[in-house]
């Protein structure tokens, strides 16, 4: 487990998202503020805005890899393909891990929205359990694409 795996779950422990959790512990290695990335991540949580599709962990690593390899305004468009290359490994590396990168079905199926939903999340501590890991794991595989 390497440290910013260790400092994103415990950025998640403390209250923010997943998304934000993911993001922020690479702040510093893109000339940015936690706060900015704390932000900016802020709506993907839960699967971007509680809709449970596409899991923030992996969306704060996305992120992670367009500040790495994203095309900006003076890049090329050799430099978007590198980005959606990374971001094709990345999804790949996670679901090989978790099996899908939908919230949804990562939380088992059950719904965050609804109260039986979040009631029995918080009774079997899915957060906890699943979702710390998932941090971690996105966190852990966003290093290895960065090397």
């Amino acid at each position: 487990m390497s440290d910013k795996s260790i400092l994103a779950a415990e950025k998640f422990g403390s209250g923010y998202n997943c998304s934000q959790s993911v993001l922020s512990v690479f702040a510093e290695d893109f000339g940015m503020t936690k706060d900015c990335c704390l932000r900016l991540a802020s709506p993907f949580g839960s699967g971007i805005a509680r809709m449970q599709e596409t899991c923030g962990a992996v969306t704060g690593a996305l992120m992670v890899i367009g500040l790495k390899y994203g095309k900006g305004e003076h890049g090329l468009e050799s430099d978007k393909a590198n980005a959606y290359k990374m971001s094709l490994q990345l999804i790949s590396k996670f679901k090989e891990r978790h099996q899908s990168i939908n919230c949804f079905e990562l939380l088992d199926n059950l719904d965050i929205n609804t109260p039986e939903g979040i009631a029995e999340i918080q009774k079997r501590k899915l957060f906890r359990c699943k979702c710390s890991i998932y941090v971690q794991d996105a966190v852990e595989i966003a290093e290895s694409i960065l090397v």
